[in-house]
């Protein structure tokens, strides 16, 4: 009765020691290699989108520079519309350096079909200031009839003279009054419709 109880324990801790104690289990296996399709498309993907990117950043880098071109051209034919030009002393017959002017004028005008003009007429100090302000006004109309023969309409362009009341340059000499005989352009609509010509 005794050796049963003690053999009883024995065995029960021999169990218990084998359960907790013995070889540990195997490492899993390695992950498998990638073979060499998968490598290939791998890279071949990664070629794709780094391509892809290079695109993209090329079309961005298109678009801005056909903006800035834009915004260039759109400038430059602003400043065309607002170049002044000028008249011989006591005259209101459109020169040719002025026809040149005003032939650059016309090609913009024409694609900016939006675009509304005031041509200011002025004359230089010398004659009477009711003289003047008939001179200055003689000058617009002449500006205005000279685009008007180009086929655009007459109800784009307003007139209006100053006469000698707004000198460009102060003094009394050739060179100053030859500035203050001029036809001036101020855009009075459609300043963001302006077209370049082509």
């Amino acid at each position: 009765m005794i050796v049963r109880r003690f053999v009883t324990p024995v065995v029960a801790a021999m169990v218990l020691v084998g359960a907790c104690g013995g070889d540990p289990p195997p490492p899993p296996p390695p992950p498998p290699q990638a073979n060499q399709d998968s490598l290939r498309a791998y890279q071949d993907s990664v070629r794709r989108a780094g391509e892809a990117a290079q695109a993209e950043a090329a079309r961005l880098a298109a678009e801005r520079a056909a903006a800035a071109e834009r915004a260039r051209r759109v400038t430059a034919a602003r400043t065309t519309l607002e170049e002044m030009v000028f008249f011989d002393y006591d005259e209101s017959d459109v020169r040719d350096d002025a026809a040149a002017v005003l032939r650059r004028k016309v090609d913009i005008l024409r694609a900016s079909p939006q675009v509304r003009i005031r041509i200011e007429g002025h004359a230089d100090e010398r004659g009477s200031t009711e003289y003047n302000l008939a001179l200055g006004n003689r000058r617009a109309e002449a500006v205005r009839q000279f685009l008007v023969g180009f086929g655009l309409t007459q109800d784009r362009f307003e007139i209006v003279s100053f006469g000698e009341g707004r000198p460009r340059q102060q003094g009394a000499t050739e060179q100053v009054w030859a500035q203050n005989r001029r036809g001036e352009f101020i855009i009075t609509a459609g300043a963001n419709a302006i077209n370049p010509a082509n």
